[in-house]
């Protein structure tokens, strides 16, 4: 079973699972998908009445949003400590070529440690991949009403079309900055 675990599974055992998911918390719970919204939840709770944004009852959706975030960390956990692969992340050969002309040639891990460590923080890089780029992500998130997950996952399951805008929006942006911001950054 662990070993079942630790392997990365292919896109028709994962797909499925999410697509069950999505309808079966849905029709079980009334509840949503989506990861930012919760994230939202869990500051309102920490710092109550310190921003506009965060003054409302989030109580009210009861707390399994918090429980929601705290099961993604905890996984998170248990997947990179305890179900970590040992073998090298199989990337297509072409793939591998493009981000070792980015400069990117540490493929030993999950990531790669040339863009995301400690050290790659202190670089333009680095910090404008995680500092500038996190910033954005969270930024457009909240401005599209919802995360990737909410959106593409959820939304579109319910057939919502400013889901599908912003789902669309989210591809356009990655082939953008993949195909014309990278290598404005890395070079």
């Amino acid at each position: 079973m662990l070993e079942l675990l630790s392997q990365p599974w292919p896109w028709y055992i994962a797909g499925p699972i999410i697509g069950i998911f999505v309808p079966a918390l849905l029709l079980l719970t009334g509840k949503s998908f989506g990861v930012s919204s919760s994230l939202r939840h869990l500051c309102a709770a920490v710092a109550p009445g310190s921003n506009a944004y965060l003054t409302y009852d989030w109580k009210k959706d009861g707390i399994w949003n918090l429980l929601f975030v705290a099961g993604i960390a905890l996984g998170g956990v248990v997947a990179g400590v305890w179900l970590t692969n040992p073998e090298p992340i199989a990337l297509a050969e072409a793939t591998r070529a493009d981000l070792t002309a980015l400069g990117i040639r540490d493929f030993t891990g999950m990531v790669p440690t040339d863009l995301f460590s400690w050290q790659a923080l202190g670089t333009v890089p680095g910090f404008v991949v995680l500092v500038i780029g996190g910033f954005l992500v969270g930024f457009g998130a909240r401005y599209a009403g919802g995360c990737t997950s909410g959106h593409a996952i959820m939304g579109l399951a319910t057939f919502q079309k400013a889901s599908l805008y912003a789902t669309i929006g989210f591809f356009i942006g990655g082939i953008l900055v993949t195909y014309l911001l990278y290598p404005v950054i890395f070079n």
